[in-house]
């Protein structure tokens, strides 16, 4: 018996309106199966990499558990519902707004990006992101790249977190960055300012990242479940035992990762809304107080280096210091 999908409602899953919901039986015979590969064989209206998305993003259930692992192995006689949010129209329209462009030619474009901007269109942000101004900027040439919703996009970095990030503009640029991700061959490294002086001063965190089970806005260390997730930490500056600037390179890329794994092991980033707010509260000297004040996180990606997808040269830049960071660096 083959695979096959129900669906329960539109058949335009990029039609706006209701969502559209897809109900996929596991067969005996895709027992063991990738999950996004699985998906993207019963929904060829999908693509795989927009599935995996989905996955990751929460919109894709089985016994009414969220499953944000696209590498899962399905199980026969499991039923996974996947859930496709409806399309904004006017998240799409092209947007004329600033963008510091580091680099640029006909295969890709490597920009800076400030903090507070979103990086595509999702609820509550329907506009005025990095697709809206890279689709102004780009032409409408780029719309097709890469799928519906998130034309060019490879990988994203958080609102509040400012820096680095390249983007395809043809779809054979976007398979081979992503190809690149996947493998995680990508080189990139981050710039934080955590609360307390880790121990070791340099070291590797390792542990499965996964949505949490308390708060389904949080991603979490898992002891059971998640994917595999790993990042290196370096200690570069100590400021008093408040705080320290650190460097952090990521062996993968999952999901709020450097958040997540700096807050496990106690030293979360200064500013973070969602995983630093025990510690700012407990802020007590003068160094402390000032950190406390900051509205925004204090991670920057500052570092990126991939292969070049159609010249193979290996391309390498290094952006701008954010004043805040120079600002704590040199004061205290």
């Amino acid at each position: 018996m083959k695979t096959r999908s129900d669906r329960t409602q539109q058949s335009n899953p990029d039609a706006p309106g209701a969502p559209v919901t897809y109900s996929v039986p596991v067969a005996a015979d895709k027992a063991g199966a990738r999950l996004d590969r699985l998906l993207a064989d019963a929904l060829p209206a999908l693509s795989r990499s927009r599935l995996k998305i989905l996955i990751e993003t929460g919109h894709v259930a089985a016994a009414g558990r969220a499953v944000d692992d696209p590498a899962r192995k399905a199980k026969a006689g499991e039923i996974y519902v996947v859930r496709v949010p409806p399309a904004t129209v006017s998240a799409l329209v092209p947007q004329s707004m600033e963008m510091d462009v580091v680099y640029e030619d006909d295969d890709l474009i490597v920009i800076d990006k400030p903090v507070g901007l979103v990086v595509h269109p999702a609820p509550g942000n329907p506009d005025r992101t990095l697709v809206n101004a890279l689709l102004a900027h780009c032409g409408p040439s780029l719309t097709g790249v890469g799928g519906v919703g998130r034309p060019g996009i490879v990988h994203r970095l958080d609102k509040d977190t400012s820096g680095l990030m390249v983007v395809a503009k043809t779809d054979a640029a976007h398979r081979d960055l992503a190809a690149q991700f996947a493998s995680h061959s990508i080189e990139r490294a981050y710039l934080a300012v955590v609360w307390g002086v880790p121990r070791p001063r340099e070291g590797r965190i390792e542990g499965n990242i996964g949505r949490s089970p308390r708060n389904r806005k949080k991603m979490a260390v898992l002891k059971r479940g998640g994917r595999t997730a790993a990042t290196h930490y370096k200690v570069l500056k100590a400021l008093g035992d408040t705080a320290s600037l650190i460097e952090c390179r990521l062996e993968t890329g999952r999901t709020h990762q450097i958040r997540v794994h700096m807050a496990h092991i106690g030293h979360p980033v200064v500013g973070d809304p969602l995983y630093g707010k025990s510690r700012r509260n407990r802020a007590k000297d003068d160094l402390a107080r000032i950190l406390s004040t900051q509205n925004t996180q204090l991670l920057h990606a500052y570092l990126i280096g991939f292969n070049h997808p159609t010249t193979g040269k290996t391309l390498r830049f290094e952006g701008k210091i954010p004043l805040k960071f120079n600002d704590f660096v040199t004061n205290f």
